[in-house]
């Protein structure tokens, strides 16, 4: 469908509710009135009147809104006015308190209309009373700043209305202190619980079924999809309408929530909660406390027997592991023993019953990772550095999604995002999200940015860089990059698309940039919090960040600090990646181009999704360049660079160079090819 179909089967251009729209967001409306610096777009307004027209019809809307377009406001504008009760689910929880904290608040108050909002989490974001009394008592801590955190937490609980851990600064969210004081879905008492009564995930969901409009995130909304555990089983059925931010991180997200993962710290902490439970309920049985040890140890060794390297691999390939074989047997076994001793315990207090239920869980898990699978799910394991996780993925998320979207009941769906479509196709997510079978076909629409990419923007592409697959690439790229960094005065983001990539990178800048003769101050994704170092990044105002996966989206440094973004590689998924090549494989066998259908159209999402974090206001200006020679040098590179903002584009140093020279000038120099012409 075209833009100029969908915008026909809204009924933008109508009265009514669009009167009462444009009040709002137009140049006189109440935003404009209310909000200092606020500017009307009419992209924006035209997107509002397709999300209330959705919300009066109950349809399915897919909406790409570029950067600037103020896509927040242009559904928080239409839900509040509805009437109706709407859930709102976001890509992070960091965008969730933003949204609650921040901009629906704001959008409340100017509107003046008697919306009773609500925040809801999943439980492991709130204190639990009855884990942090335990581990208070019991719990022997790694370091001493552990405990002071803990402690720490302990004087939240007594102050704190919400509970949650957002609102507790004190103590950094990365602290394992947290772990002892929250609950998991695994480990909750539930309605068993001595501290039921004043349990903040209850009081939270109490909230949320009172609220007119509730705030979620992806990750609580599939999660309470698959298990009905955190509150949303309640709550859908009142719903008029449901918008989805951040829309394009939905695949992925049920990805995950539509499988089944067996951790080795999942096993650990079972060890840990029942060996902690065994000692308040049942101290007599010392076999039980010793079968915890012996679990815990056999849950290490197996993440032992795969040596020290990390990343993805397939369950076959595991299955010819001798080591590791052995180690799956022992943990079957000792797991098998632990769970026969609980179970004679178990009916001796609500925790011990509750970590055998988990015990019984793990157990399945873990058989159905062994045993023969079905065809629709992809059996592979994930390693980090001290853990592992084994992963049932679904083939296909699709006929799941679809399942829920249409037995769910009439309402509506919105799936928002700067970033959804190939140009302006989205047959890929449309197909991916099941949303291609349903009846009536979604509507599509795209809202490109107002931001004038054409004079506050350059597309760069080096010439001569050599194959992305070469042992000397980082080198290549730090050496396209480097005068680029020079000339900007640091303010980079080097985003690259592995993490061996950016530690070489970093590497390779930490050697060249003093001989250069410059100290810009040099980070590193993981050497700090990702707000830590966001926030020294933007402190500093010269800096170069090299960072990986974790800084290609949500994050937003407007302003002097960041005028340069560096794309190492396309971001195309290795092609030994195990839930990847089950799908490629799926996808030859039904006659499909794997690459075209599937791996092209992840990597421009994900590609726009890097682009964004360099222009992010009217102001702003900066190079975004890509080093990879295919974006050139292929055919398909067309689509790529075609679906990026209009930005100015060349292939000459000398003008990347003069471009950044004069950032402080009111418009940037003649120099590059137009819109319309390849880099």
């Amino acid at each position: 469908m075209t833009e100029e179909q969908a915008e026909a089967d809204l009924g933008i251009g109508g009265s009514g509710a669009e009167d009462a729209l444009l009040g709002a967001l137009g140049p006189d409306g109440a935003l404009a009135r209310a909000i200092p610096g606020f500017r009307p777009r009419d992209q924006q307004q035209e997107m509002a009147a397709s999300v209330a027209d959705a919300l009066n019809a109950c349809r399915v809307l897919v909406v790409e809104a570029g950067t600037g377009t103020g896509k927040t406001f242009a559904y928080l504008v239409p839900a509040l006015l509805s009437g109706a009760k709407i859930i709102i689910s976001t890509g992070t929880k960091t965008l969730q308190d933003q949204l609650f904290n921040r901009d629906l608040p704001t959008v409340r108050r100017a509107l003046g209309v008697p919306v009773k909002t609500a925040l809801l989490k999943g439980r492991a974001n709130y204190v639990c009373h009855y884990h942090l009394a335990r581990n208070a008592r019991d719990a022997r801590f790694q370091t001493p700043q552990e405990a002071a955190h803990l402690q720490a937490i302990g004087r939240f609980a007594l102050r704190t209305e919400s509970g949650d851990k957002a609102e507790c600064p004190e103590v950094p969210e990365e602290s394992p202190a947290w772990a002892a004081a929250t609950s998991s879905r695994d480990n909750c008492l539930g309605q068993e619980c001595p501290n039921v009564k004043e349990c903040f995930v209850l009081a939270a969901r109490r909230r949320a079924l009172e609220a007119d409009l509730v705030v979620v995130n992806h990750h609580l909304f599939f999660a309470d999809v698959m298990l009905r555990d955190e509150g949303m089983a309640e709550l859908l059925p009142a719903a008029r309408g449901v918008i989805f931010d951040e829309a394009h991180q939905l695949p992925e997200t049920a990805s995950q929530f539509f499988g089944e993962t067996v951790t080795t710290g999942q096993l650990v902490d079972l060890a840990r909660d029942t060996r902690s439970e065994a000692i308040a309920g049942a101290r007599d049985c010392r076999e039980l406390i010793d079968l915890t040890r012996s679990l815990e140890k056999a849950a290490r060794d197996l993440r032992l027997a795969l040596g020290s390297e990390t990343g993805r691999r397939a369950h076959g390939e595991l299955a010819e592991s001798a080591s590791f074989q052995a180690a799956l047997a022992v943990l079957d076994q000792q797991l098998a023993s632990f769970h026969a001793v609980l179970e004679t315990q178990a009916e001796r207090s609500e925790g011990l019953a509750a970590c055998l239920r988990r015990s019984e869980e793990a157990a399945q898990r873990l058989e159905g990772w062994r045993g023969a699978g079905t065809l629709d799910l992809i059996r592979w394991a994930e390693i980090f550095p001290l853990s592992l996780a084994l992963n049932a993925t679904p083939l296909h998320v699709a006929p799941i999604v679809q399942r829920h979207l249409q037995g769910a009941g009439p309402r509506a769906w919105i799936f928002t995002s700067a970033t959804l479509a190939v140009g302006r196709d989205f047959s890929h997510y449309l197909r991916e999200m099941g949303l291609d079978g349903l009846d009536p076909a979604p509507l599509t629409a795209v809202w490109g940015s107002p931001f004038a990419y054409d004079r506050q923007a350059l597309l760069y592409a080096p010439q001569c860089m050599p194959d992305p697959n070469s042992a000397a690439y980082a080198e290549a790229v730090v050496a396209a990059i480097l005068p680029l960094i020079v000339a900007a005065g640091g303010r980079t983001f080097v985003l690259c698309t592995a993490l061996r990539a950016m530690r070489r990178i970093h590497e390779l800048l930490a050697d060249a940039l003093p001989r250069a003769g410059h100290a810009f101050p040099l980070l590193r994704q993981g050497d700090a919090s990702r707000s830590q170092l966001l926030e020294r990044f933007r402190q500093t105002g010269n800096a170069v960040l090299v960072a990986s996966q974790s800084f290609w989206e949500g994050v937003d440094v407007p302003g002097d600090a960041l005028s340069l973004v560096v794309i190492d590689k396309l971001p195309f998924a290795p092609p030994d990646d195990p839930v990847l090549a089950a799908r490629v494989a799926y996808l030859e066998s039904q006659g499909y181009s794997p690459f075209f259908v599937h791996q092209l159209p992840r990597a421009v999402i994900a590609v726009k999704q890097g682009a964004g974090r360099l222009i992010r206001t009217e102001a702003d200006r900066g190079v975004l360049a890509i080093c990879d020679p295919r974006m050139i040098d292929r055919p398909y590179g067309k689509q790529i660079w075609r679906s990026l903002p209009p930005m100015a584009r060349t292939r000459v140093e000398g003008e990347v160079l003069t471009f950044l020279g004069t950032l402080t000038a009111p418009a940037a120099p003649e120099c590059a090819g137009s819109a319309e012409d390849p880099p």
